[in-house]
C-alpha cells in the first residue's frame, strides 16, 4: 500500500482542506461513467488503508473515515478531513514532495507554497496552544491549590466543527457515556471525578456546559471536581488529587498525590474527549494535563503495593510538575485509543518517578507480546 497512490491522494487531499476518494467508479475524460465492483475489501484491507496514511506520509494523517457500500458492485469511500499539520509530504526513495489538488489532478507544490504552508502550521500551533492556555486558566481559577495539589486537564479540537449550541440533554448524554467508558479505562481501584461530579445536572457557561462538583463534606474535600464541555467540543477536568485518605481518619498531606487519582484523572479525562467527539464530529485533541500547588512543600507522588500500604520508594520530590502536552486522535479505533489513554497517563506519573501505571492495563495489540 506505501508504495501505491494512495498515500499521494490522501496527501494531496489533506493538503487541500480534506476530501473524498471514491474506488468503484470507472471514469472517462474525467467524468464518471460506470460503477464497478472493487471485490473483496475486508477489516485487514481498511487496516492496510490507515496504517498507509500514518507510515508513508509525514506528518501522518489521521481520521480516515473508510465506509464500505454494498449491493452487486462494491464502493468504497475514503473522506479524508482536513489538517493543520500540513504540507504532508511523500518519500520516495531519497526524495520527497508536497501533493496537492488542483482541480481533479494531483500537483507538486511550490516552494512558495510549501513555505506558506508551514507558515500556516506555526500559526496553528500558536492559536492551539492559546486555547489550551485559556482552558487551563479557567478551569484552574479558585482552586484551593495553596492547601491541595490539584489535577487540572484540558482538551481543543485541533480543528473544532462548530454547529449549534449544545443542548443540555447533549452534555447529560455525554456526561453518562463517558463514566463507563472511564471504568472501562481504568476501574474502580481510585476515584474518579466524573463520579463526583452532576452528570445529570449540568449548568450553562460560557459557551459551555459545567458539571458541578456534588455537594461534600468537610471530611471529603479530597473529591471536589468540576468538568465542562464545550459548545465547540473542549472538555476540562479539576479534580483534588491532593490530601487523599490513607484510611477513614488518616490522609495524605495536600502536597501528596496518589498515582491512582491521575490515573482516574486521566481516564475520565480521555473518555469525556471520545464521548465528545463523536457528539460534536471532532477527531485529533490537543491534550494538556498539569498540576497545581502553590504550597511550600514540594510534590511528591506516592502509590501502593500489592497489600494497599501507600509508599514514595521511587519518588522523585517536585517543585514544579511541568505540564504533560500529546496529541489524541479520538475518531481512530478502540484499541488504539486505549493505547493513547494509558500512553497518557504513564507520562504523568513517570514525571514523579513512579515506573508505570498499574490500573490503566489496554490489551496488547495484534501482534504484539
Amino acid at each position: 500500500m506505501p508504495q501505491t497512490d494512495f498515500p499521494k491522494d490522501v496527501a494531496a487531499m489533506a493538503n487541500s482542506g480534506g476530501g473524498v476518494i471514491v474506488y468503484g467508479v470507472r471514469e472517462a475524460q474525467r467524468a464518471a461513467t460506470e460503477r464497478v465492483d472493487v471485490g473483496d475489501f475486508d477489516e485487514t484491507y481498511e487496516r492496510s488503508l490507515r496504517s498507509a496514511a500514518i507510515t508513508a506520509i509525514s506528518p501522518p494523517v489521521f481520521g480516515l473515515n473508510v465506509h464500505r457500500l454494498g449491493g452487486e458492485k462494491r464502493t468504497v469511500v475514503v473522506e479524508v478531513p482536513a489538517s493543520v499539520a500540513g504540507p504532508h509530504l511523500i518519500y520516495r526513495n531519497d526524495y520527497f514532495g508536497a501533493p496537492v489538488r488542483n482541480d481533479s489532478d494531483t500537483v507538486w507544490m511550490k516552494e512558495r507554497q510549501i513555505e506558506a504552508m508551514y507558515r500556516s502550521r506555526f500559526e496553528e500551533r500558536r492559536h492551539a496552544t492559546e486555547a489550551l492556555d485559556a482552558l487551563s486558566s479557567d478551569a484552574s481559577a479558585g482552586r484551593d491549590a495553596s492547601k491541595r495539589a490539584w489535577l487540572i486537564a484540558v482538551a481543543h479540537p485541533r480543528i473544532p466543527r462548530f454547529r449549534e449550541r449544545m443542548t443540555r440533554d447533549a452534555a447529560r448524554l455525554i456526561l453518562s457515556e463517558a463514566e463507563p467508558l472511564a471504568l472501562h479505562y481504568a476501574g474502580r481501584g481510585g476515584n474518579h471525578p466524573l463520579e463526583s461530579v452532576d452528570r445529570l445536572n449540568p449548568r450553562p457557561g460560557l459557551r459551555r456546559w459545567v458539571a458541578l462538583s456534588l455537594p461534600i463534606g468537610d471530611h471529603s474535600l479530597w473529591k471536589e471536581a468540576w468538568v465542562s464541555i464545550h459548545h465547540d467540543g473542549s472538555v476540562t477536568v479539576a479534580s483534588a488529587v491532593g490530601g487523599r485518605p490513607l484510611s477513614h481518619d488518616q490522609y495524605l498531606d495536600g502536597w501528596q498525590i496518589e498515582s491512582a487519582a491521575i490515573e482516574c484523572a486521566i481516564a475520565d479525562l480521555m473518555a469525556l474527549i471520545r464521548t465528545t467527539a463523536e457528539a460534536t464530529d471532532n477527531d485529533e485533541y490537543d491534550v494538556r494535563v498539569q498540576v497545581e500547588w502553590t504550597g511550600g512543600q514540594p510534590l511528591l507522588l506516592v502509590t501502593r503495593d500489592h497489600m494497599g500500604h501507600v509508599y514514595d520508594a521511587g519518588s522523585v520530590p517536585l517543585h514544579r510538575y511541568a505540564p504533560v502536552e500529546t496529541a489524541a486522535n479520538a475518531a481512530g479505533p478502540d484499541l488504539d485509543f486505549y493505547w493513547q489513554v494509558h500512553d497518557l497517563a504513564r507520562d504523568c506519573v513517570n514525571q514523579g518517578g513512579i515506573a508505570d501505571v498499574f490500573m490503566i492495563r489496554p490489551p496488547a495489540r495484534e501482534g504484539e507480546a
